[in-house]
């Protein structure tokens, strides 16, 4: 089994999620050991929700699944990079391709992504 160190963050190692296909950053999330197996042994992006206090498969609910193309592992083994499909078209649990859908300019914040969903219609 392949080790990381998840003492470091009280139990998680974060994990950057990018396009396979593009390099675009999609999300930042957390793993614990049990996603990170589950994650190597399924192929399927699963991370541990923070909120909920519990495994997350990502789409499992709302279709848009990542399927793992690579995974690298950073210098300290405590950070992960998955390299993924995104299934869907959104990464975004609010319906945007990335969850990096917000750019500061100058004194303010602006939207400069579209929504690829309606999340009302998709989180019922």
């Amino acid at each position: 089994m392949i080790r990381l160190n998840f003492e470091k963050c009280g139990g998680l190692v974060p994990a950057v999620v990018q396009d396979f296909a593009t390099g675009e950053v999609l999300m930042l999330a957390f793993m614990n050991e049990e996603a990170w197996r589950e994650t190597l042994k399924t192929g399927i992006a699963t991370y541990w929700s923070r909120t909920r206090k519990q495994l997350w498969i990502k789409g499992k609910t709302s279709g848009h699944v990542q399927y793992i193309k690579e995974i690298r592992i950073d210098c300290d083994d405590d950070t992960v990079l998955l390299k993924v499909k995104q299934v869907g078209g959104a990464a975004c649990h609010m319906g945007y391709r990335s969850c990096f859908f917000k750019k500061v300019q100058g004194d303010s914040v602006q939207v400069v992504e579209k929504k690829v969903f309606d999340p009302k219609e998709v989180y019922k």
